[in-house]
């Protein structure tokens, strides 16, 4: 998977940024209501073959050398590792989501939340609700200069940039349109931080943890269509049935030909 160079938004030390970003887009909202017989819908994503190489970053061509270099390598390099694969080859940051669910559940979420931590972006991965907000805070002693873009196959959209932020913080818009659900986030100071994020509008959804599995519960009877996304692997779709009070089990297998598609 081919994408952009990404530069980045100003963060100072400490600061923090809520971002409400709107999707436009032709879904029915979601609505809640009680759900009898849920059906549970498990699995584990695993990776299969050649594990890719982390991305190299040479410290001395980036500003705070000392503070970043915490996490070097110890020959002058950061390392950004996209694909993390565990022991018995579970895939980790995956997220799975169950598409076209109008109504379930209900849609609480924690509004998604990311630090910039020793010169790195935690999590990886992570998630927005319908809402698109998405709280980012500095726990770092330096600046971090950040900007996020939105893209697919149809191009790519600059969604977010400031090029200062104040220790108060300060909210800006993401506007993810034509129906785009990912968008990523680069510190242009130290661009070995990156990160990345995935829209959902339902509350079926996971990221997979180090071991690859995923828990999807109290999911009306139906027939769905399932999505598992990597930021460096790509996509995967299946379609699966559940039955009331159901268990179904769905394993997915992504390998190292889709890194360079």
């Amino acid at each position: 998977m081919k994408r952009p160079i990404m530069m980045g938004l100003c963060l100072a030390a400490c600061a923090q940024v809520a971002m409400p970003a709107g999707l436009q887009t032709t879904v029915l909202a979601y609505e809640s209501k009680t759900v009898t017989e849920g059906a549970v819908l498990r699995g584990t994503v695993t990776f299969s073959g050649t594990v890719p190489a982390p991305k190299e970053f040479e410290m001395r061509r980036y500003p705070d050398q000392v503070f970043c270099g915490a996490l070097s390598d110890g020959a002058g390099h950061r390392l950004l590792k996209e694909v993390n694969v565990g022991g018995s080859g579970g895939l980790k940051d995956v997220v799975v989501v169950v598409e076209g669910v109008q109504s379930g559940k209900p849609f609480t979420f924690t509004d998604a939340q990311v630090e910039a931590n020793v010169c790195q972006f935690l999590p990886f991965v992570t998630v927005v609700s319908d809402k698109r907000e998405l709280t980012v805070t500095n726990r770092d002693p330096v600046s971090h200069d950040i900007q996020g873009y939105a893209y697919d196959q149809a191009g790519v959209d600059i969604v977010l940039h400031r090029p200062s932020l104040k220790a108060t913080g300060t909210t800006d818009v993401v506007n993810l349109v034509k129906g785009r659900k990912v968008f990523t986030m680069q510190c242009g100071m130290h661009p070995y931080m990156q990160n990345w994020g995935y829209a959902i509008d339902n509350p079926y959804y996971a990221v997979t943890n180090q071991e690859g599995a995923f828990v999807i519960g109290d999911l009306p009877a139906g027939t769905y269509r399932i999505k598992a996304w990597h930021p460096a692997l790509g996509v995967q779709e299946q379609d699966v049935t559940v039955s009331p009070s159901g268990t179904v089990t769905l394993n997915l297998q992504f390998d190292s030909k889709r890194s360079a598609e």
